[in-house]
């Protein structure tokens, strides 16, 4: 244990002093010259406030989507955590091309610090995770990190957050509030949903679950004018998720039904009975998202992610409830 210790904090004394002495270069993902008379800027987290003294050259996205988010603010990690296991770049098709260079991919809920520490970041994104302080102490031992703001569930961070922390963390606010009024537009333009209630489910590792609000998927759905199930909203114990029994399954019912299948095919959802008999699915008003590109925009709660769902999955939702 204590050489392994020992070999931590060697790696983090030479990433900290190797930030210190960086220089953006185009291999680096830094952010422009012009984006260096923002700093040094303030973000305030849940841990705190942390000071960014100057323009990142070697960003590391950890957080959920925190990846996607940077690159729509035109930055590119040197590294990044696949959380929702895309895969070759880490990121969603909707995120398709923007890397210039491969990011190293990382761990998610199994981090290596001593990986992340040897990528010699100055600046580490954090804004959606299992909000773990001792993870947080360790990662800000290595470059400033930015982390979830206050008062969120875990993975909470809504998009509008990530895309303010991230913006301003990078120096480019003004780019993050450009991103959040075009997909503001786009869920106004496509809110016509007032007065419905939506549940959002899934299915994964033999077990249906439900989101609870605080999930960016309830959210999404919320900002397209749906209203919650408080028979599902009762049962939200400071996560995201709640587990539903197959006897339960009578709770995803609802003015419309979400539903995608995680790590299995939605096969398995088509032929469940029991799914297809609770009253929204004999109605039609069932939609069992069986495409993993859209299902995966739906959970991804970047920006790019987002407008991909709103101009994909609202169709769908449109035309069941239709029937």
């Amino acid at each position: 244990m204590k050489r392994a210790a020992i070999g931590l904090l060697t790696v983090l004394l030479t990433a900290s002093l190797a930030a210190c002495g960086s220089a953006s270069t185009p291999e680096t993902g830094g952010t422009s010259s012009t984006a260096g008379s923002a700093f040094p800027v303030t973000v305030d987290t849940m841990f705190g406030e942390v000071k960014v003294e100057k323009a990142p050259t070697r960003v590391v996205a950890l957080g959920w989507s925190d990846a996607e988010t940077a690159l729509a603010l035109g930055v590119q990690p040197v590294g990044a955590s696949d959380w929702l296991a895309f895969g070759g770049e880490g990121v969603g098709p909707w995120a398709k091309g923007l890397y210039e260079k491969a990011p190293t991919i990382l761990g998610t809920q199994e981090l290596s610090f001593e990986a992340v520490a040897a990528l010699q970041p100055d600046l580490i994104l954090n804004t959606r995770s299992n909000l773990d302080a001792k993870t947080n102490e360790t990662l800000s031992k290595i470059a400033p990190t930015i982390a979830a703001p206050k008062d969120v569930i875990p993975y909470g961070t809504t998009w509008r957050q990530q895309t303010e922390m991230v913006s301003k963390a990078l120096g480019k606010p003004d780019k993050g509030e450009e991103l959040i009024a075009n997909v503001e537009k786009e869920f106004k333009d496509a809110a016509t949903f007032s007065g419905k209630t939506a549940v959002v489910g899934t299915y994964f590792g033999n077990q249906y679950g439900a989101y609870v609000p605080g999930d960016g998927r309830v959210d999404f759905m919320k900002e397209l004018g749906f209203g919650t199930k408080k028979e599902i909203d009762s049962l939200a114990k400071g996560t995201f998720y709640v587990e539903i029994s197959t006897e339960q399954l009578g709770l995803l019912d609802a003015d419309l039904t979400v539903v995608f299948p995680i790590g299995a095919d939605a096969s398995v959802l088509r032929a469940d009975q029991v799914l297809n008999n609770i009253p929204s699915a004999k109605a039609g008003h069932l939609v069992i998202l069986d495409d993993k590109a859209l299902s995966d925009a739906f959970s991804s709660g970047s920006t790019l992610g987002v407008s991909y769902a709103i101009k994909n999955a609202v169709p769908l939702f449109t035309a069941a409830l239709r029937k």
